[in-house]
């Protein structure tokens, strides 16, 4: 299995691109109190990306020119928010573990995503923390 890092990495041939700190309202929890209302959730994202202008086994140390400048060469991190919005607004989720499964999953329906790592925090859970929430790292299979 390939290791993964969530940094760019040219020997590698991946790409990362990172979401931060979406702050949304979520239908979201266990308990009788969190039902009928919505909370204040905080989403990242980091998803590795396989460089496409890359040759296999990403060998190169430099790259010749930027490329064509045209958005269907890249994942589009516009549609990962709006995608994401839309999963959070789809319903309520107990737990905060089943949120982060489905928005990695989101993540990597695109081929060229090869690892995502969402964290998803609850952010007025506890009046003396700042949030709790959980994170997890998903890879595609080979």
């Amino acid at each position: 299995m390939q290791d993964i890092s969530f940094s760019a990495d040219a020997l590698k041939g991946i790409r990362r691109m990172f979401i931060r700190d979406l702050v949304l309202e979520a239908a979201i929890g266990v308990y009788a109190h969190e039902h009928g209302r919505t909370q204040r959730i905080r989403i990242n994202l980091d998803l590795a990306i396989e460089d496409q202008a890359s040759p296999p086994g990403g060998r190169q140390l430099s790259r010749p020119g930027v490329g064509r400048d045209d958005l269907a060469r890249v994942v589009d991190y516009e549609q990962i928010v709006i995608a994401t919005r839309a999963t959070v607004a789809s319903g309520h989720v107990q737990l905060v573990e089943t949120l982060a499964e489905r928005l990695a999953e989101l993540c990597l329906t695109d081929a060229r995503v090869i690892a995502a790592r969402v964290m998803v925090e609850k952010l007025d859970v506890f009046p003396d923390a700042v949030s709790a929430g959980v994170e997890i790292e998903r890879r595609r299979t080979p």
